[in-house]
């Protein structure tokens, strides 16, 4: 083990930390605008009651992801100050970008959305929150357009004076074909994962508290999460085909390595279990299905899907000796992982709305368990998605450019990345048990009282003052 063993580990670890907030919060802050925009225009108040239920559950998760987020991109120049030399100049542009605009439009209307309550006018409350979830929703944009670039660099010119990459063409980054499908694939599980906590939090105080003034509150949100994780599933699968079709052009060892293809084939098929060799280098044992790694990769059921040992050779013709390919049994399995737990949220969805047909109220334990296992699901798929897109990117840290051996600081040393890994990971249990805590209490404490609330019209806003209290 030496210090680049070390600051992957620790690179990885803060990474899906912090991507177990990021989907909540994309999906939840748009979520909660919908509800609140329907208090808005029918004045219901069931609407107001899950707008504050859920809205304090989406600035818990909020304030947790911005923690964590912060940790991450320090190790840009701290443990890879070698990758940010060569790569900053591109990779930084869109990181300001997010840090000056989305960034800033976000926690800035979060804020008055926390504190504009019975303060600010109706509809400029409303419009807070809907500024809130465009400037999160922004800010996932430029940072999967970073990470776009390390996995299909657009956009920049190598100077061979310093060997730095330098941009180019900035709009040619935005765009990156890589970026344009991440992005609506990235949604699509964070709505999966946003409509799951609600279906739980929802169903939860269904089954337990049958009895209770607020249960249509709480059988409306179970339906509308429930239908936002359908809708949000048959999202993922189109994303996911055509993000499929795309890594298969511009990664295509990625491709190999998901599906254990160990050499060329026109057609493919899918595999549904492979076992290879110790060494990684040949198939034992396979369950393919014919035809269908063909169309996933190529849109034509005839097409040619290139294999590892291929892929292999080329690379070590083009880029010199060594080894370009992935750790197998992470990028195959991590693969079905990510697909399989996405999909149980839906089945789960599914049975959620079937046991409350024609008004039923849905009872059983067994569903009530599954219910709750609901928001850990899609945050697995979520997991496991992430581990496959930068594990199967490996060796390469901005591919075709740069190894990921050759971007860690040569500065720092073991002991010095061992000890910032073991603190943070710490610091970030500690801050998990807290945020759980959080969750749970709130989740059980119920929708607000909201009887006193100001009247829903808006006749009196020009007369209203902009004043805040703290």
């Amino acid at each position: 083990m030496d210090a680049l063993d070390v600051a992957r580990w620790q690179f990885g670890v803060t990474t899906v930390y912090h991507f177990l907030f990021v989907p909540l919060t994309i999906g939840l802050s748009v979520l909660v605008a919908i509800l609140q925009t329907m208090w808005h225009r029918t004045g219901n108040e069931r609407y107001l009651k899950l707008t504050k239920f859920y809205g304090k559950l989406f600035l818990i998760n909020f304030a947790m992801g911005v923690v964590t987020g912060i940790v991450q991109e320090f190790q840009f120049g701290m443990n890879w100050s070698d990758y940010s030399r060569f790569v900053g100049d591109v990779f930084g542009a869109p990181l300001a970008i997010e840090a000056l605009v989305a960034f800033f439009l976000e926690s800035t209307f979060i804020g008055l959305w926390i504190f504009g309550w019975d303060r600010l006018p109706k509809r400029a409350h409303l419009a807070s929150i809907w500024a809130a979830a465009i400037g999160t929703n922004l800010s996932a944009y430029f940072i999967l357009a970073a990470n776009s670039f390390m996995q299909n660099p657009v956009g920049y010119r190598i100077n061979p004076d310093s060997g730095r990459a330098e941009l180019t063409d900035f709009p040619a980054v935005l765009t990156n074909k890589v970026a344009l499908i991440t992005f609506p694939h990235t949604l699509a599980g964070s709505f999966l994962v946003a409509g799951s906590l609600i279906v739980a939090v929802g169903l939860w105080h269904v089954i337990r508290n049958r009895d209770s003034a607020d249960t249509g509150a709480y059988r409306f949100a179970t339906k509308f999460g429930s239908w936002v994780v359908l809708v949000a599933s048959a999202a993922v699968l189109f994303t996911g085909d055509i993000q499929g079709k795309i890594m298969t052009d511009v990664q295509p060892m990625k491709m190999a390595a998901a599906e254990g293809l160990y050499t060329t084939e026109s057609p493919a098929s899918f595999s549904v279990l492979t076992i290879g060799s110790l060494d990684g280098s040949r198939e034992v044992f396979a369950l393919k299905i014919p035809y269908l790694l063909s169309y996933l990769g190529t849109g034509d059921p005839h097409g040619t899907v290139h294999g590892i040992n291929d892929l292999q050779a080329q690379y070590a013709t083009q880029y010199g000796a060594g080894s370009y390919t992935p750790i197998i049994p992470v990028t195959y399995w991590s693969f079905r992982f990510m697909i399989a737990f996405g999909m149980a949220a839906g089945a789960i969805a599914l049975l959620v709305l079937w046991s409350q047909r024609k008004g039923r109220t849905p009872s059983s334990r067994w569903l009530l368990r599954a219910g709750l296992a609901m928001p850990v699901l899609p945050l697995l798929a979520n997991s496991f998605g992430w581990i496959f897109t930068e594990m199967g990117r490996q060796p390469w840290i901005v591919f075709g450019e740069m190894l990921t051996r050759n971007g860690v600081s040569r500065s720092v040393s073991l002991a010095e990345v061992l000890t910032s890994f073991t603190a943070f990971t710490l610091i970030y249990a500690t801050l998990a048990v807290i945020e759980v805590k959080l969750l749970l209490r709130y989740a059980k404490a119920g929708v607000p009282d909201v009887s006193e609330q100001p009247p829903t019209d808006d006749t009196d806003d020009a007369e209203r003052p902009l004043a805040f209290a703290y």
